[in-house]
């Protein structure tokens, strides 16, 4: 771990949990924003009572985890226990936000490989805090995105796939029973879901997130 002031800079999720675990007690309000599922797995404290989880959570998403079944099914369950889900078009800071008392920025890198940033300093927490709220005003109700992707989820992984074999657009649209036009339309929805400007950066995002 690096401190520098008001600022912790720890490396991997579960050093994270065992140097910033106590920031979770007693949070009232949890806000958290991520790509995937991934991000703060290990983040959650194991021993928290239930009277001390937060009385307020709101999770923000990119659109990608409503790709895969199994996250659509964890965050629709998620939803239905009271927490707050929505789905952002737009590229998202991975925050936790604690309250006023901390912030928690994920940098690079994914799983052992990734720092954390865990900052007490009040005015850097309220511009956080203002990027989040933006992007939580933009963003859509989890069970609209849900709705809108249902027959991408389905399609993705086969899109992909053929996309990773080095079919030509033609072959692939046959493959699948589509028009040309409509193959393209559709892998440009998966691009745009899954926050990738190539078809290569498709298949890598695809599969960190489990699609593939």
């Amino acid at each position: 771990m690096r401190t520098t002031g008001d600022v912790w800079v720890v490396h991997g999720a579960e050093e994270l949990f065992a140097r910033a675990g106590h920031l979770f007690v007693g949070t009232t309000e949890l806000a958290c924003a991520a790509n995937d599922l991934y991000t703060w797995v290990a983040t959650q404290p194991r021993h928290v009572p239930p009277e001390l989880h937060p009385r307020s959570m709101r999770k923000l998403y990119r659109p990608g985890v409503l790709l895969q079944p199994s996250s659509t099914q964890h965050l629709r369950t998620v939803a239905a226990r009271g927490t707050a889900v929505r789905i952002s078009q737009d590229d998202i800071n991975e925050t936790i936000i604690l309250d006023d008392r901390a912030v928690i920025l994920a940098g690079a890198g994914h799983g052992a490989d990734r720092n954390y940033s865990v900052i007490t300093q009040p005015d850097t927490i309220a511009g956080v805090r203002s990027l989040f709220e933006a992007a939580w005003r933009a963003s859509t109700e989890l069970a609209v995105c849900d709705a809108q992707l249902a027959e991408l989820r389905t399609l993705a992984p086969r899109i992909l796939e053929l996309l990773g074999a080095g079919h030509k657009d033609e072959t692939a649209a046959r493959n699948l029973g589509l028009s040309l036009r409509t193959y393209r339309r559709r892998v440009a929805d998966v691009m745009r879901a899954l926050g990738a400007t190539s078809r290569f950066q498709a298949g890598v995002r695809a599969r960190e997130l489990g699609v593939l």
